[in-house]
């Protein structure tokens, strides 16, 4: 990995083209099952499909000038359901129905057994991005605490034991994932804020499970969500678990900031983690200018040196128009190079 300051990366998503996935239906949904009536092309035909769309991804996020890159997601109909739902145990067939905080109705896979990873997942993903990118890759994987949230617990009736079983499968592809080649392994912990009293019960037990042995820089990713389910000023200004990441294995950890505007000072409980701040706000529809990326990045200075902090967008940037996703991560590779150049 560059010993570059302020080294530039994503969340993860990047917007998948309107020819692979019905872009209407996925707006209105972050799906937890299958959803495979999203996908504009043929079951005979997809996998080609999808392998267009990374490269596409790639090119975009290489022409953007970020250091750090992913494939963009391109496989998946959501950040989660693509790993969770591969998973022995989980009955996807017959899915349950739960209402969430804001009254609505999600359906959601029901754990019928115990929770195993029996066949790789992502391997394939990560050795096409290693084979089409000469820059550092980086590959996500929904974290267990998220995915114990995300379920039905229909054969536990312990959610440390599940959770931990969610862990060993995340574990046992993270390893494969870094002989596939991956230089980052991120872990999705969004669920951290949704239930942050059982998060405080386990929540580290079990990212520290997952990310057991893991020889490259790992990341927990926590956010308020997608800004186009939780958009405008909704989103509340701190997080109500945060400090205790600093008790996990992860070297780094990925925070919203742009669009929430959260007090920067709680960048000091993450000590001595790396953070990931989000200087693209992602409810904006317009492109940042790199002054203004510039001057969120001088923001979270005052509280981390150059070489603890990695500016990246929010959030997934899986829901915005392709064309405002590529001006704003330009944008945002722009910002840095001014900030760079004021540190030199």
């Amino acid at each position: 990995m560059s010993n570059t300051l302020l080294q530039t990366t994503v969340v993860g998503s990047y917007p998948q083209p309107d020819w692979l996935v019905n872009r209407e239906m996925l707006s209105k949904m972050v799906p937890r099952t299958r959803v495979k009536e999203l996908w504009r092309v043929p079951e005979p035909y997809l996998q080609q499909a999808q392998d267009d769309a990374t490269l596409l991804a790639i090119r975009d996020m290489e022409r953007a000038g970020i250091d750090i890159i992913t494939d963009g997601e391109m496989r998946r109909e959501s950040y989660s359901n693509h790993f969770a739902t591969a998973l022995d145990g989980v009955d996807n067939d017959a899915p349950a129905e739960i209402v969430n905080a804001r009254g609505q109705k999600t359906l959601v896979p029901r754990v019928v057994g115990k929770v195993r990873r029996t066949r790789p997942v992502e391997v394939r993903d990560m050795q096409f991005l290693r084979a089409n990118t000469d820059r550092p890759a980086k590959i996500t994987l929904p974290g267990p605490f998220t995915m114990g949230q995300q379920v039905k617990d229909d054969f536990y009736g312990d959610p440390i034991a599940m959770c931990m079983d969610y862990a060993a499968a995340v574990n046992e592809e993270a390893r494969e994932l870094v002989k596939a080649g991956a230089d980052v392994i991120q872990l999705d912990e969004p669920w951290l804020r949704n239930n942050p009293d059982e998060a405080r019960r386990y929540a580290v037990k079990v990212i520290n499970r997952a990310l057991e042995g893991i020889t490259v820089p790992t990341v927990v990713h926590l956010c308020f969500g997608y800004a186009a389910v939780v958009p405008g000023l909704s989103k509340p200004t701190g997080y109500s678990f945060l400090p205790q990441l600093a008790d996990t294995i992860a070297q780094q950890i990925s925070i919203e900031s742009a669009q929430p505007r959260i007090d920067l000072g709680v960048l000091k409980d993450l000590a001595p983690k790396k953070v990931m701040l989000g200087v693209l706000d992602l409810n904006d529809p317009g492109i940042e200018t790199p002054q203004k990326v510039a001057e969120r990045i001088r923001a979270g200075l005052k509280y981390l040196p150059p070489d603890k902090l990695l500016p990246a967008p929010d959030c997934g940037m899986k829901y915005l128009p392709r064309a405002t996703a590529f001006g704003k991560l330009k944008a945002m590779a722009e910002g840095t190079a001014i900030v760079r150049r004021e540190l030199s």
